[in-house]
């Protein structure tokens, strides 16, 4: 199993601050439509195939590769990507939420296993040294906030 979590400040010193409500518009932005918020080229489809009142269906193509995910929502503070097809099977969450002295957060964490790879075997090690680097969902998180700033300044959200 791979278990990987990461917390960031929605509003660091020297950046435009994002209120709660901008962040997580920002959150729903990119589980509709991820192309918006990874590297180009990264994700070339990511199609919403169901929506209803708590979740959407999306099926993409991210890294080379086919998935399904049912996407889940608690309005204002979580989205959870459930992995229904694809090459990892579990759950990813992002979550906005105040730590102890106030301050807007947001965590990411995962429970994931790899379909077709022997459990704690070499390709889930291999994945959770990715996911725990400089390079893996801290920075993921770093990157969301970076787009939603963004996309705040151009009007869109």
């Amino acid at each position: 199993m791979i278990y990987s979590t990461a917390t960031v400040p929605v509003n660091p010193g020297g950046e435009a601050q994002l209120t709660r409500e901008q962040a997580w518009k920002g959150l729903l932005l990119k589980a509709r439509d991820a192309r918006l918020f990874v590297p180009p080229g990264l994700c070339t489809r990511c199609e919403v195939v169901e929506t209803s009142a708590t979740h959407i269906v999306r099926e993409a193509t991210i890294a080379g590769e086919n998935l399904r995910e049912i996407i889940a929502f608690e309005p204002g503070s979580k989205v959870t990507f459930f992995q229904a097809t694809g090459p990892r099977e579990g759950a990813i969450v992002n979550e906005l939420f105040e730590d102890e002295a106030g301050a807007l957060q947001l965590r990411f964490y995962c429970l994931l296993g790899l379909r077709g790879s022997e459990p704690n075997g070499p390709e889930e090690r291999a994945e959770q040294a990715q996911f725990d680097s400089d390079k893996g969902y801290r920075a993921a998180l770093l990157s969301t906030l970076k787009r939603t700033r963004e996309l705040v300044a151009e009007g869109r959200i």
